[in-house]
């Protein structure tokens, strides 16, 4: 606090040239490093004796000696600097996103009421409230207000996911050509605009919505699905646990078929978000409402609040864990009380196997129907929720 500023930046000179020396000695001729040192040994022997003239003049000769001590490699412009600064930056942020956290939208709603996933509310409203209130509802709720009508005489003749990276968009055209998109789900959007499609996701024409020119296509509020972040670095050094909500990807996991369909279209995704309802070597068995882990209830505070219905659980699913429902697609390992479903523990590397259930049971498509998650799907647990955070979800997701 009471260190003269003449001798603070001769502490910040010093310490920078040993720093310059860590970063260049590999470019540094002998001489030259001998040189800095000798340099930098004057200016502490000034900053010592208090000599604030004799620090000046050490300071000025180890500038110049460093300065000139690579007179060979160009200096750096001020743009070639902001972009070495801004490619480390991105490399930094994919290799935390590769290795240590990684954000991830949740697009249907197979967690609710843990997560939420992507909604479409319809209202009759004749106008959008002002723009401060928009604006404001975005940032905390996540909340869009839409308005959209028909510029011609025209019926729907496609629907296609158009999503990329955190952005959920789904692309419907029009038989005028028109195209507009909503940031929803495809699953999410066919349902709110009504529209029917066959068992190859191709919408049937035939009784598909046909709208007058001026007449509304959608009025209404799309609230974002949380987001949420990742753990992908504790499954490193620690075994999944039971309970814990987690994320994996699908791969070779058969999740297509008709009941996707019928579940908010949770089909098309690469990245799944359920409950870890079982670890390798467990025995699963559902008897509604009851869900059973080797023989015995499962006691996790998770799959608690789903068999007793409490609060807003009970208002998805009252009834507690369901059932598969039957649908010739799916292996469906959880479609009656008697099955139980047995998880590999001697497998190979990457082959042991998990379940996966969704808190919102009724809604979700999961272990009961495609059967097992192997080690190698893998991603990590769902560590926080970052937004929206009026949600109720903001948090540590347990």
């Amino acid at each position: 606090m009471f260190t003269p500023k003449w001798k603070k930046e001769a502490k910040l000179l010093h310490k920078g040239a040993k720093k310059f020396l860590h970063y260049k000695r590999d470019l540094l001729k002998q001489d030259r490093i001998d040189e800095i040192e000798s340099r930098r040994a004057d200016l502490l022997d000034a900053m010592k004796a208090d000599d604030q003239a004799k620090a000046a003049e050490a300071s000025k000769h180890l500038r110049d000696t460093c300065e000139k001590a690579l007179p060979h490699f160009p200096q750096q412009s001020a743009w070639e600097e902001n972009v070495e600064v801004i490619f480390v930056a991105l490399v930094v942020a994919l290799g935390l996103r590769a290795y240590v956290v990684q954000p991830f939208r949740i697009p249907t709603n197979s967690m609710q009421p843990t997560l939420n996933g992507i909604n479409i509310t319809e209202h009759d409203a004749d106008e959008k409230p002002w723009f401060g209130k928009q604006a404001l509802d975005f940032v905390l709720r996540g909340r869009s207000y839409q308005n959209i009508v028909a510029e011609n005489d025209c019926h729907v003749t496609n629907v296609e996911d158009t999503s990329w990276f955190l952005f959920t968009r789904t692309a419907v055209t029009f038989s005028d050509g028109t195209k507009i998109k909503i940031a929803a789900p495809d699953g999410e959007t066919c349902r709110a605009l009504r529209i029917p499609r066959d068992s190859t996701r191709k919408v049937i024409e035939a009784h598909a919505p046909v709208y007058k020119k001026g007449q509304v296509i959608l009025k209404g509020t799309i609230d974002a699905g949380d987001l949420v972040l990742v753990d992908k670095f504790s499954y490193h050094f620690r075994s999944p646990k039971r309970g814990e909500v987690f994320v994996f990807d699908t791969r070779a996991i058969p999740t297509g078929g008709l009941k996707a369909r019928a579940m908010g279209d949770q089909a098309d995704g690469t990245h799944y978000i359920k409950r870890l309802a079982g670890v390798p070597g467990d025995t699963l068995q559902i008897r509604p409402p009851d869900l059973y882990v080797n023989g015995k209830i499962a006691q996790e505070p998770g799959f608690q609040r789903v068999i007793k219905a409490e609060d807003l659980y009970g208002r998805l699913n009252p009834n507690g864990y369901e059932l598969a429902r039957p649908d010739s697609d799916y292996p469906q390992p959880l479609k009656s009380s008697e099955q139980q479903f047995k998880l590999k523990s001697e497998a190979p590397r990457g082959m042991r196997e998990y379940a996966a259930l969704g808190d919102n049971t009724g809604n979700s498509l999961d272990s009961r129907y495609w059967g097992t998650v192997k080690e190698f799907n893998l991603a990590g647990p769902a560590l926080f929720s970052l937004w929206p955070i009026t949600s109720g979800h903001w948090g540590f997701i347990r």
